[in-house]
Parts: C-alpha cells; structure tokens; sequence
C-alpha cells in the first residue's frame, strides 16, 4: 500500500520538527506520494512567508518535495470527493471539514492508499479512509 502525506507532515519537516527517520517509522517501506493539494498549500506558504530567509526555506523544501511522486486529480477524484461531501453532510457534518483534506482523502481513497498526518480530526468520520496518526 502506499501513503499519502498530509501537508502537515511535510511542514513539520521542513521546520524540523519531525525528520525524515521519523516519517519512515510510520510509512515504512511503503512508497509516499504528494498531491497537488499539497502543492498549492505549500506554495500559499511560500507566498505569505514573513521574510526573504523564511521564504527560501520554503522554496527548498517545497523544490525536495516535487521530487516525490505526484499523484494527479482527475475525474474519478472527483466522484470520490463528491460521495465523501455527500456523506459528510449526511451524518450532519456541514462545513466543519476542511476541503483540501477531503481532496487528500479523496486522491488517497481512489487509489487504496493510507494518509498519514497529524490532524486525525481533520479527517474524522471520512468512510473508506485507512488513516495514519503521528503523535503531536
């Protein structure tokens, strides 16, 4: 199976606050793959970096990042994201989840793989999802 890492993970790594080793402990020798989400949330960091320093240390990071295998949205994300919402809202969930978790979940979904992150709230109740906790 393949893992799916939230952008929390990759944050937390980028400021140091987890290592790489740390990640593998819970991905182990499964491979780990990015989403476009992931991509837009870190260039949205990029661009509201406070200084020049902060910002190139973004940009490196997010530059490593790429390097990972992407797996792309297409139609079938979308039925996958739109069972999910529906869901949701059916067990009285209105828009206390985040949208770019449930396309994470989505991607991650359609393909059979685990998200590992470190906000198991924002993925709660999220059906079909194998979900994989890092400790805060």
């Amino acid at each position: 199976m393949g893992v799916v890492v939230d952008t929390c993970i990759w944050i937390d790594v980028e400021r140091g606050n987890l290592s790489p080793g740390d990640v593998q402990q819970f991905t182990g020798e499964n491979p780990v793959f990015i989403t476009p989400v992931t991509i837009a949330e870190l260039t949205f960091g990029v661009e509201m970096a406070a200084s020049d320093t902060i910002r190139n240390r973004r940009i490196a990071a997010l530059e490593r990042l790429k390097k990972k295998p992407l797996l792309s949205m297409d139609a079938d994300t979308g039925t996958v994201f739109g069972r999910i919402a529906a869901t949701l809202r059916q067990k009285g969930r209105g828009a206390d989840f985040r949208l770019q978790d449930l396309w994470i979940a989505s991607i991650a979904i359609q393909h059979g793989f685990a998200v590992l992150t470190r906000n198991k709230k924002d993925f709660k109740d999220i059906p079909g999802l194998t979900l994989i906790c890092i400790p805060k």
